[in-house]
């Protein structure tokens, strides 16, 4: 095995806030250790290119001018970042149609490693999606380091709540991630994308602080039993979804008032974590939660209440949940570089193993 290097993983999500970015010191199999990290805020007129150019592909209106962004705001904050040999770079997902017209993530990592002057890897969902896989959720081979890391010695889950929420189910008593039993990850559903929308309509805040809006409401459950029956609900994970393949449950909650709207929202992206452990091989220990959501008082106790498993941040497990995706993809940066697979049928459907990920070199090098 090769010996451990410090990576430098960012990622910019679905809630637009801004490019997180994190070291990370790995060999691509185990953690070594934790190293600083940044965030990097998108400016509000910046949130609003990107934004309008979400669901849009390459050469669409728009799409060039959300790359620059992007490409400008992760070369700020990783610049600020020392130590680092190689930079594993997600960029924006604008589109996501893995059984159609593929996955897009705008940003060009040769345009990072001529600026960084370091290897940049990136693009990382393609080759999966090329080879049948959902190309999502990216971060379970990660996880599944984080758990032998906390010295995990049942099956827990991950849950990232961003716009969309995702979970994986980890084994950590198997070797290694590539084990057939060692992993299951899917998305489970919405999750802060309509609330945050429902809260720039009728409130014009970017989102429900500490999930206040939502517990001062009551959640409609006819209409989240509604949203239970849809499609994607009843699939066979890995599956995985768009931002905005949800967007029109905001309709549903269009004549509650705010804070019942909020509270349904909540309603919904909770219940759709409940129904998804029902696919798991067996009940996890516990839910460590990530991401945004984990903010929100109001979901996180719908979580406890619906699916009667510990619901805990990631924080009580010493991890970071504000950073945790973005040293994924540092881990994985190290994976790339290494020829190490990324992705599995457990994590994203694939036929077999799958290495993603393209590396580019400063100019000249």
């Amino acid at each position: 095995m090769e010996e451990p290097i410090w990576a430098a993983g960012a990622m910019s999500g679905t809630s637009f806030d801004g490019v997180d970015a994190a070291l990370v010191k790995t060999d691509g199999v185990t953690i070594e250790k934790f190293g600083a990290s940044a965030f990097r805020a998108y400016r509000p007129a910046e949130r609003e290119v990107i934004r309008a150019a979400m669901g849009r592909w390459p050469g669409d209106a728009g799409v060039a001018e959300a790359a620059e962004i992007v490409e400008t705001a992760h070369a700020a904050v990783l610049s600020g970042l020392a130590g680092a040999e190689l930079v594993g770079f997600h960029g924006q997902t604008l589109a996501h149609d893995p059984k159609g017209r593929g996955t897009y993530q705008a940003g060009d990592g040769q345009v990072l490693a001529d600026v960084l002057g370091k290897r940049v890897v990136w693009d990382f969902r393609s080759s999966d999606v090329e080879l049948g896989g959902e190309g999502a959720p990216l971060a379970p081979f990660f996880h599944f380091a984080c758990a032998k890391r906390i010295g995990a010695m049942a099956p827990i889950a991950f849950l990232n709540l961003g716009g969309v929420g995702n979970l994986t189910w980890v084994d950590p008593r198997c070797e290694q991630a590539e084990d057939a039993d060692a992993l299951l990850a899917f998305d489970t559903g919405p999750a802060n994308a309509p609330i945050d929308d429902l809260m720039r309509a009728r409130t014009g805040q970017s989102h429900d602080e500490g999930g206040t809006l939502a517990l001062a409401g009551r959640a409609d459950e006819r209409i989240i039993g509604e949203v239970m029956e849809r499609h994607h609900m009843l699939r066979m994970p890995p599956k995985s979804l768009d931002r905005n393949d949800f967007d029109d449950v905001l309709t549903l909650v269009s004549d509650l008032s705010a804070e019942d709207a909020a509270a349904t929202l909540v309603g919904v992206a909770s219940e759709a974590v409940a129904r998804g452990l029902q696919f798991c091989p067996s009940p996890p220990e516990r839910i460590l939660v990530t991401g945004g959501g984990r903010h929100n008082a109001a979901m996180m106790a719908q979580l406890t209440a619906r699916t009667g498993v510990e619901i805990v941040p990631v924080e009580a497990v010493g991890l970071d949940g504000d950073m945790l995706e973005a040293q994924a993809f540092a881990y994985l940066a190290v994976r790339v570089a290494r020829a190490m697979a990324t992705s599995s049928p457990y994590t994203t459907g694939v036929a077999a193993l799958v290495g993603g990920g393209r590396i580019s070199h400063p100019s000249g090098a």
